[in-house]
């Protein structure tokens, strides 16, 4: 997929079918069912389709390509009713499975056919997502996956997306991302690239429980090849055109530092590409929610360094150019203190300047109490979860320095566990971590100095 960004934050539609879901496990599937006879003659002879519909289903069974359009193309709406409403009575998985197929087959390649089965909705409002939709709810392995496809095409088709579908669809790609099988999540993250270049659709995404916690998890977690890096941060990028969205897309899931390490280790120059994008989006649709977040990876920095590189794609060092010089701009408007409160939800406390800095504590050791100590809590949680030596010596050294300035919080501090952490801490295997909290409990336990 080919990305554009112009200076207003607009994006030029990826050069790429309006709906693109290619799977090669979904496609063996297909052609494994696709070999196997079906008895629709039989079927008639039980009643459960009718002659005319025999009839139908004969002029297209087997049949691709131009084959299948000269058919098709007579009587495109004939054959989605017909087929949509096979979807509804019959129950025989290989039935359905053989319908899939079909109306597969129809779309292939031919997004405007699309328009025969949005039609339905004319005569009946549940049409033609209803059929499709209980199809994700079946039980059988291919079923699902072929209507997820089924259903991405049409909602991309469609100048006014069903949002109920959506939202079930959605429902569906977050339990699927979540799959042990590698070919699964690839169907499912690019269902999600399609579907949310309908703008209609990225909040609708965005609200669906637990949807962007998977997707996150995947660049996080799951060690992904540099292609699925790709293909879920290209997810992240089109959100990022949402202004709600982007300002709360690193608030909620920290996403800055993941796409700066990534791209600081990238092999794939694509995969830089949709990064910078996405940074680039983050910048204009909402700088005062991420430049802070920025200057604390120190983004700046690494922007200077890509500038020097040699690219294939020109308009990587254009977007590269752009960036640098937004955070050059704004960088002068940040104070110290957002810097530092941006490194510390990070959670990747480095030995930045404020750390050590006495002005800095006496000025801003206040901020620490705001809603309810918030922060502090944020020290408190990286003292007992952090395995880093240095993010555990450098939140060990801020508690000191805090306690110092405040030593009516010890009270507190011991409440909520940090007096026992610092005291665990002390006899930790990294000489940086011992000395660190040594010196924060002679501020705990009501001493002075540094050892």
């Amino acid at each position: 997929m080919v990305i554009h960004n112009n200076n207003n934050g607009n994006s030029n539609v990826p050069e790429v079918p309006l709906a693109l879901v290619s799977n090669a496990y979904l496609d063996e599937l297909t052609a494994g069912l696709r070999a196997r006879p079906i008895p629709w003659e039989g079927y008639q002879r039980a009643t459960l389709i009718t002659q005319k519909e025999l009839e139908y289903i004969k002029a297209v069974d087997k049949k691709t390509g131009e084959d299948l359009s000269r058919v098709v193309d007579q009587e495109g709406k004939v054959y989605a009713e017909l087929f949509i409403s096979l979807l509804q009575k019959l129950v025989r998985v290989d039935t359905i499975q053989s319908i899939l197929i079909l109306v597969d087959d129809l779309l292939m390649d031919h997004e405007e056919r699309a328009s025969y089965f949005l039609g339905l909705a004319k005569g009946d409002p549940t049409l033609p997502y209803a059929p499709l939709l209980k199809c994700l709810r079946s039980d059988d392995e291919f079923v699902p996956l072929k209507a997820s496809k089924i259903l991405t095409m049409l909602l991309c088709a469609s100048p006014k997306p069903n949002e109920d579908a959506a939202q079930e669809l959605f429902r569906w790609t977050t339990a699927q991302l979540q799959s042990n099988n590698h070919s699964v999540v690839d169907l499912a993250v690019q269902v999600l690239e399609s579907a949310l270049r309908q703008r209609s659709l990225r909040l609708i995404y965005w609200n669906t429980p637990q949807a962007m916690d998977a997707l996150v998890r995947i660049i996080k977690r799951d060690s992904p090849t540099p292609q699925m890096q790709y293909q879920v941060i290209y997810c992240f990028w089109i959100l990022s055109f949402d202004t709600q969205i982007a300002e709360e897309l690193n608030q909620k899931y920290d996403i800055i530092p993941t796409l700066v390490e990534i791209a600081k280790s990238a092999i794939k120059e694509k995969v830089i590409r949709v990064i910078i994008s996405t940074l680039r989006n983050l910048v204009e649709k909402a700088p005062e929610a991420n430049l802070a977040a920025m200057a604390a990876v120190k983004l700046l920095t690494f922007t200077e360094n890509l500038s020097t590189r040699k690219w294939t794609d020109g308009e990587i060092l254009e977007d590269v150019n752009y960036l640098k010089a937004e955070l050059e701009e704004n960088f002068q408007t940040l104070t110290t203190f957002e810097v530092y409160q941006a490194e510390l939800l990070s959670g990747r406390l480095t030995w930045s300047p404020p750390h050590q800095s006495d002005l800095f504590w006496t000025k801003n050791w206040r901020e620490l109490k705001n809603d309810n100590y918030a922060l502090l809590r944020v020290l408190a949680r990286l003292l007992s979860t952090a395995t880093d030596t240095v993010v555990l010596a450098v939140a060990a050294n801020d508690i000191g320095q805090y306690v110092k300035r405040d030593p009516a919080s010890k009270k507190f501090l011991q409440e909520i566990g940090v007096k026992q952490k610092i005291m665990e801490l002390m006899s930790h295997p990294d000489q940086e971590v011992r000395y660190n909290s040594v010196n924060a409990s002679w501020s705990l336990i009501g001493g002075s100095g540094h050892v």
